[in-house]
């Protein structure tokens, strides 16, 4: 076996490149993974375009992906052996802050993500703690590197407590906002997607959205109160992490509404405070996934197999990963979900489109 392996490296803000590092060894309690897939996270453009604030240079990126197991360290449980198809769930919780304690570790205080405040899994290999495996054996390697990002939707969707027949609009409909979609669809929900990429609306409406809004043409919050006959939708969910975007929910938001947000913006965000109390909204926050989550989306996925084909962008192998980064850099509006293929590996009949 080699000694060393390819991985994707972004060394600076504007700056990524296709690096050699030694394959890690699983230490005890670790299992080795080796990578079918991984896809580029939204977050992961935020870092080579230098607009992450939680991530130190130079990073691995990496977090959505789907892998084989090919070794196994000391004191790891019997149900996990080499061979077996996984994803890894890339939240690392400290177990001890207050939120870990009231068991919700997405929202640990001191969490590390991999690809963000860890190395990430844009590599040929892989090492993590075993409590960090998920076995996948009803998907193809493709579809199961889908599981994280849409699982930050679905997680999303749990927060906003979305009963069916509600009107449910979604400020940005990128991979996440894509998530929250399907899992908002999945509550019997009416979806209205807003977006500046007619691209990514006409991909919401192949998904299911109802109405489709386009922020670079239209007014947002005029074309939302239009579409509910006044009122405004009563759950909006914010995916862009735009001060615009923050804005406008709390503006459009019916009386008594839910306002959910999972992106998040750098700058500071001037509200219309009265809003919040002449309308009696909830806000609320909404982070990684959780365990269920991914459940529920590989559950979804299992039921609907059309979507992936739908959702991805491109597929390309790690040779050109660094410049599929730049590419969509350059366009981001134009592209929703790149997937990295690694080595050798051949794709299954209706694996690759």
């Amino acid at each position: 076996m080699n000694t060393h392996m390819k991985a994707i490296c972004i060394d600076a803000p504007g700056s990524i490149s296709l690096t050699r590092r030694a394959i890690p060894a699983p230490g005890p309690g670790e299992v080795r993974v080796r990578l079918l897939y991984v896809g580029y996270c939204g977050s992961d453009l935020g870092s080579f375009q230098g607009r992450n604030p939680l991530v130190n240079f130079p990073r691995v990126p990496g977090h959505e992906l789907s892998g084989i197991i090919d070794d196994i360290g000391d004191d790891v449980p019997a149900s996990l052996g080499v061979g077996q198809r996984v994803t890894i769930l890339p939240y690392f919780n400290c177990g001890t802050c207050f939120a870990c304690r009231k068991n919700r570790p997405n929202a640990c205080r001191n969490n590390q993500t991999m690809g963000v405040q860890r190395e990430g899994a844009l590599a040929e290999y892989t090492c993590v703690p075993h409590n960090h495996i998920i076995p996948v054996n009803t998907l193809s390697p493709r579809d199961t590197a889908l599981i994280e990002p849409l699982a930050v939707g679905f997680h999303a969707v749990e927060r906003a407590r979305i009963e069916p027949g509600e009107t449910v609009a979604v400020l940005g409909v990128g991979m996440i906002g894509l998530g929250i979609v399907l899992a908002a669809l999945r509550k019997g929900a009416h979806v209205i997607a807003v977006d500046l990429s007619a691209q990514k609306l006409e991909i919401a409406r192949q998904l299911g959205a109802v109405n489709m809004v386009n922020a670079a043409t239209e007014n947002v919050v005029d074309r939302l109160l239009a579409l509910t006959n006044g009122d405004g939708p009563s759950v909006i969910l914010e995916a862009a992490g735009s001060p615009h975007t923050f804005r406008q929910a709390v503006d459009a938001a019916s009386q008594c509404a839910r306002v959910v947000y999972v992106g998040y913006t750098k700058v500071p965000v001037e509200y219309e405070t009265r809003l919040f109390v002449s309308k009696e909204i909830e806000i609320l926050g909404s982070r990684g996934a959780t365990r269920d989550d991914f459940k529920h989306v590989t559950r979804y996925l299992e039921d609907n197999p059309a979507c992936a084909d739908i959702i991805i962008s491109k597929i390309v192998p790690i040779d050109t990963a660094d410049a599929a980064m730049r590419e969509w850099a350059a366009a981001p509006g134009a592209i929703t979900k790149i997937l990295i293929r690694f080595g050798d590996y051949q794709p299954e009949n209706g694996d690759e489109k």
